[in-house]
């Protein structure tokens, strides 16, 4: 049984995601996380959802930041404080991802020292110059890149083996 919000996915999605692969596995149960929360993760939402819910919603809105603009695009649209300052790193490491979660320690002191300057209004051009000026997101990022696999499939495996944190799978 599900603590905190009852997700429900039909077994069918969850069986035909299994057999696209890790990254559809994962996103069925991400994208009826969302759907339960009516598509928005705020502080109202995440009350309903428990901390398995929630670490998954955290590991694809870093993956899908970080493989998309890297670290500086996370914290430029206000994901620092939800990826850093919250237990995420220490859920990945109790989830098996080890390394993943060394790197989101790296990433949070990355995080304390540059989100001033990061989190400002820049013009596209500015904020495109961002890249430049801070190469330890560089780093951070292919980091990041070259574990991707490795993690969303021990991510994968820990919701196939906890299912029933994530969501009741109707038949």
């Amino acid at each position: 049984m599900v603590r905190g919000m009852t997700v429900r996915i039909d077994e069918k999605k969850v069986v035909a995601a299994a057999a696209e692969g890790m990254d559809a596995f994962v996103e069925v149960f991400r994208s009826a996380i969302m759907e339960a929360v009516g598509g928005v993760l705020d502080e109202v939402s995440m009350q309903r959802l428990n901390a398995d819910q929630i670490t998954l919603l955290a590991y694809c809105i870093y993956r899908e930041e970080v493989m998309d603009g890297g670290h500086v695009q996370l914290i430029h649209n206000g994901y620092g404080p939800f990826i850093f300052l919250n237990p995420f790193a220490k859920a990945m490491r109790l989830w098996g991802a080890k390394p993943f979660s060394k790197l989101v320690y790296g990433g949070r002191a990355f995080y304390e020292r540059n989100r001033d300057v990061i989190c400002r209004e820049y013009s596209d051009e500015e904020f495109m110059a961002l890249f430049e000026k801070f190469p330890e997101a560089d780093e951070l990022d292919d980091e990041f890149i070259e574990m991707e696999e490795e993690v969303t499939g021990i991510v994968a495996e820990y919701i196939d083996n906890h299912i029933e944190d994530f969501a009741e799978i109707e038949k």
